[in-house]
């Protein structure tokens, strides 16, 4: 994916771990982190959507 030259990615991840995982790849290609959310789309559970907007460094 990075390889094709997006100017942005908007990453979702309904696990802040995952999210956590995948952007530890993105950051060692040179992406920062620009903007995080956390949606709590499913009350009365543990699940929690995250959408970062990331940026080439």
């Amino acid at each position: 994916m990075l390889a094709a030259g997006p100017r942005v990615v908007t990453y979702v991840a309904c696990d802040p771990a995952a999210f956590a995982r995948d952007l530890r790849v993105f950051t060692e290609a040179g992406w920062r982190l620009a903007a995080l959310r956390g949606y709590d789309l499913f009350p009365m559970t543990r699940h929690v959507e995250l959408v970062g907007l990331l940026v080439p460094a």
